[in-house]
């Protein structure tokens, strides 16, 4: 633990309580981060590290299928058919195929595992399609948009502390994590120079 992955899991969070407090649109987005999270923590069942990581773990968990419930039942009026049009199965079927080739290890929680990882960094693309083809984004959604942002740059970071103080090395959540950071990085300058001086995101549609 040191202080950028910390950083990193507390923006993280804030993220999913910021999308918590005002859901307005249908996001399969937000489906596909349930599915990340629940194949990335299948090791609830059969592993314990610490009391931190089993906790976040669980709020992860919980905070994730708590959103797709919200959107997709509670508040599915709201739903707008004519932008969220994103075909899922391209990232869902190439991400599998990929996490079944390249993993650290052939086992059935190993390549959940992966597939987690690769998909996580690709998992932001429904919402940036719906955003540049909707050509506007109101302004919690830029500010979940940078908080998720945030977290992913900060572990890069911890991924650099714990290589240097550590040894500790993973090149593919590591490759993963720079893809992700790098589908951020052109929503980061908009955010810096439009949301943070009032103004509203738009982009081209």
């Amino acid at each position: 633990m040191n202080i950028f992955r910390l950083t990193g899991d507390l923006s993280h969070l804030a993220a999913i309580v910021i999308l918590l407090l005002k859901i307005w649109k249908r996001w399969k987005t937000q489906l596909l981060f349930a599915l990340v999270f629940t194949t990335r923590y299948l090791d609830l069942f059969t592993s314990f590290i610490s009391l931190y990581n089993t906790s976040m773990k669980v709020i992860y968990l919980a905070c994730s299928y708590a959103t797709v419930y919200l959107i997709y039942l509670k508040f599915k009026a709201t739903y707008d058919g004519n932008h969220d049009t994103f075909r899922v199965e391209f990232l869902v079927v190439p991400v599998g195929g990929l996490s079944f080739l390249v993993n650290h290890d052939f086992s059935p929680l190993e390549i959940l595992w992966t597939f987690s990882i690769y998909l996580e960094s690709v998992a932001i693309l429904p919402q940036l399609f719906m955003i540049s083809k909707t050509g506007e984004a109101e302004t919690i959604t830029t500010h979940y948009l940078f908080f998720l942002g945030l977290y992913r740059a900060l572990y890069l970071v911890n991924w650099i502390w714990r290589f240097y103080f550590e040894g500790f090395f993973d090149l593919i959540a590591v490759v993963a994590g720079v893809v992700q950071t790098i589908l951020y990085c052109d929503f980061f300058y908009l955010y810096i120079t439009k949301v943070l001086k009032g103004k509203k995101l738009s982009l081209p549609a």
